[in-house]
C-alpha cells in the first residue's frame, strides 16, 4: 500500500474526503517526525509506540576493498508494534 491507497483508505473507513484524509495523514506524519526530532516516542494504545534509539560508533569493513572504516554513532528510528497490531496480523 503506499500513500495514496493510504488516504483513500482513511476517506472511506472515515467518512472524509480524500483531500481531508490527505491533510490529516500529513499532519499525523508532521506530528511523528516532530516528536521524534525532539526525542520524544508516541505511544498509540494497541497500535504501537514510535521511538528513537541511539546506535553506538562501530567498526565496519568495506566490502569492495576489506578496509577497516568506522560507521559512526546515529539516532535511529523505531516503531514497536502493540499487542493488538500483532494480533490482527496473525
Amino acid at each position: 500500500m503506499n500513500k495514496s491507497e493510504l488516504i483513500d483508505a482513511i476517506a472511506d473507513s472515515s467518512g472524509l474526503t480524500k483531500a481531508d484524509a490527505g491533510r490529516a495523514l500529513d499532519g499525523f506524519l508532521t506530528a511523528v517526525t516532530t516528536a521524534l526530532s525532539k526525542g520524544d516516542s508516541l505511544a498509540l494504545v494497541g497500535f504501537g509506540t514510535f521511538s528513537v534509539k541511539e546506535r553506538a560508533e562501530r567498526k565496519g569493513r568495506n566490502p569492495q576493498t576489506g578496509e577497516e572504516i568506522t560507521i559512526s554513532a546515529a539516532k535511529i528510528p523505531t516503531f514497536k508494534a502493540g499487542k493488538s497490531l500483532k494480533d490482527a496480523v496473525n
